[in-house]
């Protein structure tokens, strides 16, 4: 089963909505220094994987929307 785009928005969308939170708790909240590094760490560590997954490939599809055989050699890949 190969990626879609309904499966990297699923990723995409939480991500970024905590990395958002998480950098702004850092930037605007009253966090202790400790913290202010941790929340900053998770909330660039959550928006770079949500924007990386929007660099997979996608699958192809034919025009008629049906997913193409791999063929008999796909298994030994």
């Amino acid at each position: 089963m190969g990626l879609n785009r309904t499966a990297k928005g699923i990723v995409l969308v939480p991500s970024l909505l905590l990395g958002g939170a998480f950098l702004a708790a850092a930037v605007w909240g009253e966090a202790a220094g400790d913290n202010r590094n941790l929340a900053l760490g998770l909330g660039g560590a959550l928006l770079a994987a949500g924007l990386l997954t929007q660099l997979f490939p996608e699958q192809q599809q034919d025009p008629d929307g049906a997913v193409p055989d791999p063929g008999p050699d796909a298994a030994r890949r």
